[in-house]
């Protein structure tokens, strides 16, 4: 393991505690798919003691990832442990990830446990998981406050009960670079069964340093797996990029001497995959995945590029996954040709059903604008496979009218089971008409947290991609919707979320997930 480097993947547990991203089990199979494709060495696929929902989710994952292994995260007791056996067992690969806290600010406030108790909940957990699974994770929760000495006892424990990997979670962002790096150096050179396990770091990013001390826990400490998120999604500030970190051990190989498995070709389908599904928009200026990640203003960078690329950029926008290529075909174009480019951008559609939809709503957006780029394609499935979700409420016509002077007013017609209501209703704007005429009908009760509108690409007839974040009684769920027109755009994704919120009673993560 010494020239190898494990990308362990979050974000469909860690990540997906972000406020507003919770996920539906269809939206993360779509994510663990393309982290599949990416080639992540462990996707950790949930909390499958957290909610039922959770549990489905893990289940089906486990059931459908072939390459890489699927992990789920357990509390340190029995219930939690067989609940994510249960989840797990199908999988090819399967890891049981377990945790309890270490530090003394979380055992005396938190858990109420004294170091003693919580040093034999630890054995007892990873005893317990070793009995069902052989490839048993522990993670000390607040693990970069903790004292070391009692940190030593516990994890030489929990390595002679049979964990295989042990991570030192730095679970507030409170750690520096290289403090972190000499405190897991330190562990392993004290631990005597250190040897007997891979390394892991688990970062977060509060001070905007979870990329840099995760690095310095690689570089410094000796650690052999990283922990991370696409995008950095995550709680509070986020958590590691896994975009960053892969391409920082790749870039600079020279100093890190490290490998990974990863295809970076994948990452920027990744990135826009999660940012699709979850309405967290990446930052322009967000290293690797940003628009403007390899975009340059300057003049005299200019012409250095034209030049010579390397002389202003250390990595190539094609190694990462951007690409410049764009269907030119229109409406005209060939079925096979369709089929082609979606294998070519790693976009896999589950049926020949799905693809003649799919086909039909390219050959309608076609009608619509020249050019269909890469981007396009991406919302054109992403939008499919919202539709395709099971629906309570179904958006059959609208129409709006609003102007200088005119107080804006939005008809619409909704199925709901078959049975289709007519609505109407004015408003401040274009969009607050039409979500009031969907109210009218719905009468859902929600609170609106979040709309946002992004241009999928460049142009004014780029397909405007519309999120909208909905709360209710402690739920928050995401509904994206895309079209050339903004307004049907709007709609289609608060529709979205609200057949989200009719669906299976769900949990947000936040309020049921404790977190390493």
């Amino acid at each position: 393991m010494t020239d190898r480097l494990i990308i362990f993947d979050t974000t469909l547990r860690d990540g997906e505690q972000s406020p507003g991203a919770s996920m539906t089990k269809e939206e993360k199979l779509r994510i663990a798919k393309q982290l599949e494709r990416l080639r992540v060495d462990v996707i950790e696929a949930g909390f499958p003691a957290a909610s039922n929902g959770d549990f489905e989710a893990v289940r089906a994952i486990a059931g459908a990832i072939k390459d890489s292994t699927v992990a789920g995260l357990c509390r340190a007791n029995d219930r939690d442990i067989s609940r994510g056996v249960e989840a797990l067992r199908g999988a090819k690969r399967w890891r049981i990830h377990t945790f309890i806290a270490t530090s003394p600010l979380h055992m005396e406030k938190k858990l109420r446990m004294t170091p003693e108790q919580v040093l034999e909940q630890a054995k007892l957990a990873v005893r317990f998981a070793r009995q069902h699974c052989d490839d048993v994770e522990f993670s000390p929760e607040d693990g970069s406050r903790s004292e070391i000495d009692f940190l030593c006892r516990v994890l030489e424990a929990v390595i002679a009960e049979g964990a295989r990997t042990i991570n030192i979670a730095d679970t507030v962002g409170y750690a520096v670079p290289q403090q972190y790096g000499e405190f897991i150096r330190t562990l392993r050179e004290r631990i005597p069964n250190s040897d007997r396990a891979v390394w892991s770091v688990h970062c977060h990013n509060d001070l905007g340093m979870a990329v840099a001390n995760s690095l310095a826990g690689v570089k410094v400490g000796g650690a052999r797996q990283v922990e991370c998120t696409i995008n950095g999604l995550g709680e509070r500030a986020g958590n590691t990029s896994l975009e960053e970190v892969v391409m920082a051990v790749k870039t600079r190989k020279d100093f890190f001497g490290l490998e990974t498995r990863i295809d970076t070709t994948q990452i920027v389908p990744a990135s826009r995959l999660v940012s699709q599904i979850t309405g967290f928009v990446v930052q322009p200026n967000k290293a690797v995945v940003g628009a403007n990640a390899f975009a340059h203003a300057s003049g005299i960078h200019q012409d250095g590029v034209l030049k010579a690329r390397q002389t202003y950029e250390i990595m190539t926008a094609e190694d990462v996954g951007w690409s410049a290529n764009k269907i030119v075909l229109g409406k005209l174009s060939g079925r096979n040709a369709f089929k082609q480019r979606l294998k070519e951008l790693g976009i896999e559609l589950d049926s020949e059903e799905a693809v003649n939809v799919a086909f039909q709503k390219f050959k309608d957006l076609a009608d619509k604008k020249s050019e269909i780029f890469d981007e396009d394609l991406h919302a054109l499935v992403s939008d499919e496979a919202v539709s395709s979700a099971p629906e309570h409420w179904k958006l059959v016509t609208m129409h709006q009218a609003s102007g200088m002077g005119e107080r804006p007013h939005a008809e619409v017609v909704l199925a709901e089971g078959g049975a289709e209501r007519r609505t109407a209703a004015d408003g401040d704007g274009p969009v607050d008409a039409t979500f009031k005429a969907i109210e009218r009908v719905a009468k859902s009760g929600t609170e609106l947290l979040l709309y946002s509108v992004n241009a999928v690409t460049h142009g004014t007839e780029s397909q405007g991609e519309v999120t909208v974040r909905l709360a209710k009684a402690g739920r928050i769920v995401n509904g994206v919707g895309a079209d050339t027109d903004i307004i049907v755009a709007s709609a289609k994704a608060y529709i979205n979320a609200l057949n989200k919120l009719h669906g299976s009673e769900r949990l947000h993560p936040q309020t049921s997930q404790p977190t390493p």
